[in-house]
């Protein structure tokens, strides 16, 4: 099998398991991660003294656990990412860090828990450093800083520069240096993170960012980090970042900052998607074949409900497909495009940024067929909704051959558990 089964036009196994049978035991829309190609990839950063997984990208308590027993640390945006992180087996605090709470803001539930737990704060804004104070004293703390500069794979994954609202304006750095000073705060870190899906000239441009930045932050710092943003291929012809390359400078650049302040500095980095968006696919059922004018279309029991990347950034995910009877014959193709149930003109699989739809060269299928959405691991069932009351998908993590199921199928009582309807509203 191609070491990067995700491009292949018919797909049979998942991680060694039929997809047939995947789908006969748990149903579709399903979510599939696989347990190997998380672990390949963690494996290929282990020249970084500390990984930091941006838990973002995909928060199952059952990758999270496995990455913890990678020696993996952890990221949190928000105050489900730390209850989740706890819940995952992550202790609040030790050196490094366990889990960081990074963020632009507290909300009042997020500063509860930083204050009860003790975790480390990433403080992306001045405000921060102030509601911290009162919470719970002054803190060892990082900073995030928006070095002047960003870039992505789209305008909506770029953080850094003027149109971005992520982290602290680089020239703000001096007066939040005093600020920390007069609060009790010790800023001992310094985390700078440009974008998702960007490239190496400009994931090297932060290397210079972060020497000017360490230079003015003092002889308290003890980490930097590089952020994360790290590319994976989602096409065939996409280049594999050049890791070797990627650590030499930063490395160089972390030895010239010890030089400068004298002391050892430890070097992290806080990948998301590069860990597991090739371990995810998401498997979905041909439910009917219809042709609109000269276009073909495969709609399918999968929408932008369970995968909302095509549809926010015009993004492109590799398709495969797996017929039922068993056929692996990749031709004859078709020229298709690809649609999900909803009740919505944007619910396309294939389109391009700005809502064009496009088509898709596939092998023949038709309904029953599964078609296998790959390079689906990342910022995919982490942004399911219940649009059109759809239940959330089920997830699945292959681990050494075998089907665990990590997170059942929502039933229907569950999309409405919260909801309730006034005493005078109820029926007679």
């Amino acid at each position: 099998m191609s070491p990067r089964p995700w491009f292949s036009p018919v797909l049979e196994h998942i991680g060694g398991v039929p997809i047939r049978e995947l789908a006969r035991q748990f149903g579709t829309p399903l979510y599939v991660y696989d347990a190997e190609t998380i672990l390949r990839r963690r494996e290929q950063l282990r020249r970084f003294p500390v990984v930091r997984y941006a838990q973002k990208a995909c928060s199952n308590l059952a990758v999270l656990a496995l990455l913890r027993r990678q020696g993996v640390v952890l990221d949190a945006v928000s105050a489900g990412e730390i209850v989740r992180a706890l819940r995952a087996g992550y202790p609040a605090q030790g050196d490094p860090p366990p889990v960081v709470y990074t963020a632009d803001i507290f909300d009042r539930p997020a500063l509860e828990l930083v204050a009860r737990h003790g975790i480390h704060v990433n403080c992306g804004s001045p405000d921060m450093m102030d509601q911290l104070a009162q919470a719970a004293g002054g803190q060892e703390i990082t900073l995030r800083i928006n070095p002047g500069f960003g870039h992505g794979h789209s305008q909506k994954t770029n953080t850094g520069g003027e149109q971005s609202k992520h982290g602290i304006w680089h020239e703000q750095l001096p007066e939040c240096l005093r600020r920390a000073e007069r609060l009790g705060h010790r800023v001992v870190g310094l985390h700078v993170h440009i974008g998702s899906g960007t490239d190496l000239e400009h994931l090297a441009q932060v290397c210079q960012a972060m020497e000017q930045l360490a230079e003015q932050a003092g002889p308290h710092l003890r980490w930097i980090s590089a952020g994360g943003g790290l590319p994976v291929p989602y096409r065939p012809e996409d280049p594999e970042l050049d890791l070797q390359r990627y650590h030499q400078l930063w490395e160089q650049t972390c030895r010239r900052i010890e030089q400068r302040l004298g002391h050892p500095v430890r070097l992290e980095i806080e990948p998301g998607r590069f860990l597991v968006a090739e371990s995810g696919y998401l498997i979905t059922e041909i439910r009917a074949v219809k042709q609109q004018g000269s276009r073909r279309y495969w709609l399918v029991d999968a929408g932008f409900n369970d995968l909302a990347r095509p549809v926010m950034y015009g993004a492109y995910h590799p398709m495969s497909v797996c017929r039922r009877d068993g056929s692996q014959e990749a031709e004859p193709a078709e020229e298709v495009a690809v649609g999900g149930p909803l009740c919505e003109s944007g619910d396309i699989f294939t389109q391009e940024e700005g809502g064009f739809v496009v088509s898709r060269r596939l092998p023949r299928a038709g309904v029953g067929d599964l078609l296998v959405i790959g390079v689906a691991g990342a910022y995919g069932a982490v942004m399911g909704s219940n649009y059109n009351s759809k239940p959330l998908a089920p997830e699945v993590l292959v681990l050494e051959g075998t089907p665990h199921l990590v997170r059942r199928r929502q039933g229907w009582e569950e999309l409405f558990a919260g909801e309730q309807v006034p005493e005078v509203l109820a029926a007679e």
